[in-house]
């Protein structure tokens, strides 16, 4: 498979800050970034040697980014798989657009896991009124219905009982398709992050404890407060993941751990991930340049810990304007996305600290 040698031009999909600093990676190791994304000024646009303004499936925005580019990635999962697939026939696409078509649809996505042996909570699909009477009754309540495209942080999902209507629940929910899942009564959620590059090699990053406030993610703690045998069997349903799915790339497996230590997964996202962010202080590869690195077919980098424990919290809304209090903690490390407006639940940054002391793996 085709290395891309440093000094060559990463296409990333999106402008997020996932993107910002995917593109911060790529240029430290001595790549140029191109990024198509339909948001003016955003915040990997400021970071990139150039930004294309467009909507993802506009041909004339995707034949401009194929030829100034020689790999193709995304930050993030909502772009239309065809504009993905169009672009794969003229280069290299990182991870493939088959593994982005499985990772944004929850049906695809929990029917992959099961198929390659990974535990998910109890699940149904749904796609009318009819369908969510029968899931209810097979899976009884509380239950969490979810749309199978676009949710995320909480969006798109609700709480039903046993005795929910189910044809006002679909009314409500305004979709065509949705999963239907039992509610686990877990110790604890988790995540678990694997590069995997072109060659099959895979490097595991340190499973961690992941905190969520209204169905955002809080603060994640590394490692996971968890046996050793654990978090290895975290590592190695990723790596299973990763295998199965042919990814070159990156790839977070999002966990719950039950009360009698089974995991059993939750959500995949092929790119980057929030819980990773600690890697970008806490570790000798963070996850952004692995991802490059992965993306590229160059080797992949130590994961190793740098210190016992690392902790991330994320700056939602107003909280990055509390950058003052925290660059007078001289153990924070702060990062700013560069966002121009804070709303409530918006990630405006983060900041992370690490204890230090002798490097784990």
């Amino acid at each position: 498979m085709t290395v891309i040698p440093p000094g060559g031009t990463v296409g990333i999909i999106g402008g997020g800050q996932l993107g910002r600093m995917a593109a911060m990676a790529a240029a430290r190791l001595g790549y140029d970034c191109v990024v198509l994304t339909p948001e003016a000024d955003s915040p990997a646009s400021r970071v990139a040697r150039e930004t294309i303004v467009a909507p993802y499936d506009d041909p004339e925005a995707l034949a401009t980014f194929a030829a100034a580019v020689d790999v193709v990635t995304f930050e993030f999962e909502n772009v239309p798989a065809p504009a993905v697939a169009w672009l794969a026939a003229r280069r290299p696409v990182r991870p493939s657009w088959t593994v982005l078509e499985r990772a944004q649809d929850r049906i695809r996505e929990k029917t992959f896991l099961n198929d390659a042996g990974i535990d998910t909570a109890p699940w149904r699909s749904v796609h009318g009124p009819d369908d969510l009477r029968a899931a209810l009754a097979a899976l009884g309540g509380p239950a969490i219905l979810k749309t199978a495209r676009m949710g995320y942080d909480g969006k798109g999902q609700m709480r039903l009982d046993a005795d929910a209507d189910p044809a006002a629940a679909w009314a409500a929910l305004d979709t065509d398709a949705a999963v239907l899942e039992g509610v686990v009564d877990f110790a604890m959620e988790a995540a678990v992050i694997v590069a995997r590059g072109p060659g099959g090699t895979t490097a595991t990053f340190e499973p961690v404890q992941t905190v969520h406030i209204h169905h955002i993610l809080d603060t994640t703690i590394a490692p996971a407060p968890l046996p050793d045998e654990t978090r290895a069997a975290a590592r190695a349903l990723a790596v299973r993941a990763a295998d199965a799915l042919d990814l070159v790339g990156l790839l977070a497996v999002e966990l719950f751990v039950t009360r009698d230590g089974r995991l059993l997964a939750n959500e995949m996202a092929p790119r980057p991930h929030n819980s990773g962010h600690w890697s970008l202080d806490g570790a000798v590869t963070d996850q952004f340049e692995q991802f490059i690195r992965a993306v590229c077919g160059l080797p992949l980098g130590s994961t190793a810990r740098l210190g016992e424990t690392v902790r991330m919290r994320n700056l939602l809304g107003d909280d990055a304007f509390t950058w003052d209090t925290l660059l007078a903690d001289p153990a924070a490390k702060l990062h700013l996305y560069g966002k121009r407006a804070a709303r409530p639940g918006r990630k405006m940054g983060h900041v992370t600290w690490v204890e230090i002391g002798p490097s784990a793996d």
